[in-house]
Parts: C-alpha cells; structure tokens; sequence
C-alpha cells in the first residue's frame, strides 16, 4: 500500500500541488482513464516528472487525492452539510435528494471515469475506497437517524437499508434520468426524496 505524501506547507508547493490536481482532472474529463499517467499530468501541469512524484509519490496518491480536491473545489462540504445537519431524519432525506441533485452535474466526468475504471486498475480502486468509504458514512447517517426515531419502515434492519440507499445514489441512475430521460436536476431530486420517503420511512400507524 502506498503511503500518501503530506500537503506541502509553503505557498509554492501548494500552488504547484494544485496545479497537478487540476491538470489531473482535466485530463480524466477530457481524455478519460487511459491519458492520466505521471508523465501527462506532468506536462499538462507545466512541470517536471519530478516534480509529480515530490508531490505523489505514485498514480494512486494522486487519483486518491483528486478526490478531495474535486471535492473542495465543487463545494461538496457546503452541498452536504445540511443533510448532516438538519435533526429531522426524514427531512434529512429529502435534503440528500437536493444534495444529490446539485452536486452530480458538477462532478460527473470525474466520477464516471473512476467508476467505470476502478475494477479494471489499482490505482482507480485505492480512489474508488476513499468514495465508497464516504458515501457509505452518509447513507448510514440517514438510516440509523430514521431507525433511531422509529422510522425506519419495518422490513428494514440498518445495514440493507444503507445498502440500498448508498445503491440509489448511483451516479449512472442519476444520469440515466437527468440525461437520457432528460429530467432537470430539480425533478430528479424531487423525485429521488418521493422514492427515499416511500423506500425507508416508515407508514404512519
């Protein structure tokens, strides 16, 4: 397993550090899986192979920290946070649907290239784990929120729930409505919390 580099501390290695993770990003969404090696991010970045592996030391590191750097620069933090936050479990819910449905558009090139990849290459499976891990964490949130208030509809335990709601956030469902079917972004997550709502939330007694 390879052991991530820290972030540098001074303003040029940051500057730099970015430079790499955007040209990173641009190469996934405009080429795909296959044109982001070492040496393209390099010459997209502007700098040395050097200068690539002083910041990561392998393609892994890099895949796994473009995760947090397209996470940073779409605003998932600020687009997250009130599913996080909100205390009522089932309008956490339908704040995930919103969620869902601004943040796809904003990350969708990066996101399909991972997950279509990921099975066939390392270095996109060690990015696709930290995702995963994520997703997971939130899709647990929600549930143990309705199951803790006795909302959770009762032919679900706990983990099925997560495991269905994490499968319904799947960004090919997402974009099979949004882009096939032509939904707007606003119907689909109006329609994703009408799905969540009847899914998991218990009927009233």
């Amino acid at each position: 397993m390879s052991v991530p580099i820290a972030v540098p501390a001074n303003a040029r290695s940051r500057r730099t550090r970015a430079a790499l993770l955007d040209a990173a990003r641009a190469l996934l969404e405009e080429n795909g899986p296959a044109a982001l090696t070492m040496a393209a991010t390099a010459e997209r970045a502007g700098v040395s192979r050097r200068s690539v592996y002083l910041h990561f030391a392998t393609r892994a590191d890099l895949l796994v920290a473009l995760f947090d750097h397209v996470s940073e620069a779409e605003g998932l933090g600020d687009s997250i946070r009130p599913v996080l936050t909100e205390p009522d479990p089932v309008a956490a819910l339908d704040e995930f649907a919103a969620h869902l449905g601004r943040i796809r558009p904003r990350v969708r090139a990066v996101a399909t290239a991972i997950q279509r990849q990921r099975r066939s290459d390392p270095d996109f499976e060690a990015h696709w784990e930290v995702v995963f891990r994520d997703q997971r964490q939130v899709c647990r949130h929600l549930i143990n929120g309705l199951h803790h208030a006795g909302l959770l509809a009762g032919t679900w335990t706990v983990t099925a729930a997560t495991d269905m709601l994490w499968a319904l956030m799947s960004g090919d469902f997402a974009d099979n409505l949004t882009i096939d079917c032509g939904w707007s972004a606003s119907r689909y997550a109006e329609r994703m919390a009408l799905v969540m709502r009847s899914a998991f939330v218990a009927a009233p007694s």
